[in-house]
Formats: C-alpha cells, sequence, structure tokens
C-alpha cells in the first residue's frame, strides 16, 4: 500500500527572512522542564521495566506530573528549607499482568529520585523532597500481549507531530547557551550557578538580544559584592560564548537576571536559591508546558502542544511522530541539496497503523531539489518507524 505523502513548495516568505525573531529555552532546572524530565523518566523505567520482564511494552502514558514549589529562607551563605518541593506523579500503568503485579509505583519513585540527583545536585533528594505517587493502574492479558509483539502498533489517538530543519542562529544560540551554561565544564569552573536557567532570545534585523535568568547557589556566595562580581564574570562568560556562535558577535546584547536590584544589599535583591531551582521558593511546573521536542519554544515555528515527554514510546502517537518529523527534517536538510528550509507534518488516525499515517506532509523552502528523493526519505522512516520507540528508550532524542 503506497503512503500518502505530498511534498509541497514554501511559498510564504520565510519568517527567518523577517526582522523580527523569537526563541526561548526553559533549562534543565525550570520546573517545567523538571516535571516533563520526570515524566520521561518515569516513562522509560516502566519501558525497561517491562521489556526486562515479558519482552514487550505494556501500555502506560506517565504525562501528568506537577512539580509543587516548596519555600525557603534564604541567606548569604547557606539557608534552609520550610516547606519541600512536592511531586506528584499521575497518569497510568500496567500495573498487573495475569496475576502478578508490576511494581509501578517503587519504579516511578526510584527513577524520579535518580533523575532528580542528575539535575539538581544542590538538592539532597532523600531529605529534602516529597514524592507521591498515585499513579492509576490497569491489567493485561499475557496471551493476547504476546500476540501483538511482531506488530507494527495501531495508532492510538488523532494527532499530528510537527518537526523543522535547520535551526536557525538564533535557536541554535539560544539552545547552546543553555547547555553550556548547564554543561558539567561551566558548573566546575562557576558552582555558585544553579540549573534553573531561562533563555529568551530576540533578533531585530541583525542584532540579537539574549535575555537570561540564572539561579545562583546560595552557599557559594556570602555577600552582595561576591554576587555582583560572580554575575560579571557570568555575564562576560555567556558573551564570550555567543561570540563563537554568531557571525556578527558585536550585534548580540547579553542581559543577566535583570530582576535584581543592583544596589542593594540583602539577599532577596537578587537571585539567590538553596538548591539552584525556582522550585524552591513557590514556583510550580507541569508536563507540557515548556520546551516542544525542539528543545525550545519557537513562535514563529509551526509547533505541536502535544506534551510529549512521559507518554508511551509504543504507539502515542503524540509522542512518536513529534519525534519522527524533526528525524525526518533533519535527513532532507542533511541528504538533500537545495533545501534551505523545511517543515515536516505527519497526521494520524486512531486505529490506524503507526507506518501509515494519514498524510505525511513537507513544505520545502529551497529551489533545484529533488522532490522524489525527499518522498523517498519520508517513506523509509515511516517504514522504519518502530526504530523510534528504541532509540526513545535509549535517550537517543530530545524530548524537552
Amino acid at each position: 500500500m503506497k503512503r500518502n505523502i505530498v511534498v509541497e513548495k514554501m511559498e510564504a516568505f520565510p519568517f527567518w527572512k523577517r526582522d523580527v525573531e523569537m526563541v526561548e529555552r526553559k533549562g534543565i532546572g525550570h520546573p517545567d522542564t523538571l516535571a516533563d524530565g520526570i515524566a520521561e523518566s518515569v516513562s522509560v523505567a516502566l519501558c525497561k521495566k517491562y521489556l526486562r520482564k515479558y519482552g514487550v511494552l505494556m501500555h502506560h502514558n506517565t504525562d501528568q506530573c506537577e512539580v509543587v514549589g516548596g519555600e525557603v529562607h534564604v541567606h548569604f551563605g547557606g539557608g534552609e528549607i520550610l516547606k519541600p518541593i512536592r511531586i506528584i506523579l499521575s497518569g497510568r500503568a500496567t500495573a498487573k499482568i495475569d496475576n502478578e503485579y508490576v511494581p509501578v509505583h517503587e519504579v516511578a519513585m526510584d527513577a524520579t529520585r535518580e533523575f532528580l540527583r542528575k539535575a539538581l545536585p544542590n538538592l539532597n533528594v532523600d531529605n529534602e523532597i516529597v514524592i507521591e505517587s498515585v499513579i492509576g493502574s490497569g491489567s493485561a492479558d499475557l496471551v493476547n500481549v504476546f500476540k501483538r509483539k511482531d506488530e507494527v502498533p495501531l495508532a492510538n489517538d488523532t494527532s499530528f507531530g510537527v518537526g523543522f530543519a535547520p535551526y536557525t542562529e538564533l535557536e541554535r544560540l539560544v539552545l547552546d547557551v543553555e547547555q553550556y551554561l548547564n554543561s558539567k565544564e561551566f558548573k566546575e569552573r562557576y558552582p555558585y550557578v544553579g540549573e534553573d536557567i531561562k533563555v529568551m532570545g530576540l533578533r531585530t534585523k541583525n542584532a540579537i538580544l539574549l535575555t537570561v535568568a540564572a539561579a545562583f547557589i546560595s552557599k557559594h556566595v556570602n555577600s552582595a559584592s561576591e554576587y555582583l562580581d560572580a554575575k560579571a564574570e557570568v555575564l562576560n562568560e555567556i558573551k564570550e560564548y555567543a561570540s563563537g556562535i554568531v557571525e556578527q558577535a558585536e550585534k548580540v546584547e547579553v542581559f543577566l537576571n535583570t530582576a535584581d536590584n543592583e544596589n542593594g544589599t540583602e539577599p532577596s535583591d537578587f537571585y539567590l536559591t538553596l538548591t539552584g531551582t525556582s522550585a524552591e521558593q513557590g514556583d510550580d511546573g507541569s508536563v507540557g508546558r515548556g520546551n516542544r521536542v525542539s528543545g525550545l519554544i519557537t513562535p514563529y515555528r509551526p509547533m505541536s502542544m502535544e506534551a510529549a515527554a512521559g507518554k508511551n514510546p509504543y504507539n502515542h502517537v503524540g509522542k512518536i511522530y513529534n519525534v519522527l518529523s524533526f528525524k525526518i527534517a533533519n535527513r532532507i536538510v542533511d541528504e538533500v541539496s537545495g533545501v534551505d528550509d523545511v517543515v515536516v507534518r505527519i497526521l494520524s488516525q486512531i486505529g490506524r497503523r503507526i507506518d501509515y499515517p494519514k498524510i505525511a506532509s513537507v513544505d520545502v523552502w529551497g529551489s533545484g531539489y529533488d522532490e522524489d528523493r525527499i518522498r523517498k526519505i519520508v517513506d523509509e522512516e515511516l517504514a522504519t518507524i518502530t526504530e523510534i520507540t528504541k532509540e526513545i528508550i535509549e535517550g537517543k532524542h530530545r524530548l524537552y
């Protein structure tokens, strides 16, 4: 059966040629990104548990996770937790197969702790956070489960995924700056910078403005003057790093922690945290409220509002098609000459095989490109779509 693949020339004037572009990235310590990371970690842990025990993936969706902000008292040189951050794990997972129970809650809570230890090294996960699992349960018939072992899954919903390539200069800059500030190398040099880092980029013609919010760790800052000196160091570091990405570095302007009272002397005058995340100070987080599968929030790009993190990677097209769309878009840009910009949209139909979507639509900006080659790439990726499941479990694709 032939797949419904449509390739069209993009008629609209591409946004990256326009005067204004905005891009946002919420770093790993942002409450919304923490919620995404926890939800996905729980899903992956359950996948691995199901595969080890039964050799197949069982139904689950753990994309309902809430980070409920806590309360702290922060002072120069340290602070105290007054009310811990609370993590509420929700969603659904298969907890009973025939007469055997799967320890869903234990798996989910262990995965949450493991993720938080990596994401927030200044947080004592064992004593300074509360985790509650209210994941709903379901049951399965093992005989019927093994019958579907080698089948191509059927779409669980009528939904669509969207991907694009390549990243613009501003998109790459915003993504890379956050990842650099949260890299192991950077933390070793600047241990006073926490993980809650948000980067907002604005391009006006050729001029770029970056507004960065970076939580500082109070135990490494002993006074207002120390904070301001450290802030100046980080600001210069961002400017220098940006100069290696942007061709016209002199046109990049960087602002850091603009809500600070530069003339203040109290800890509350500055972006000081105890654990490196604003979640400790009452900021809440939810799955799907932050970065898309691109790793960015891109209001000038086509986007799906689907929350990919935590959804099962077996037949949840809201997850699979978003990941696959970016994979296809990047292949087209890398392998087809004459393509300057591409947007891929894939639409499922509930109950239909996921390798035969209702339509795969490709918009291309460029000239002299080979449409047949583009269709072949899309067809190849759809034919091997079940590989996406394995790749997601192995952490090979960005989801937030």
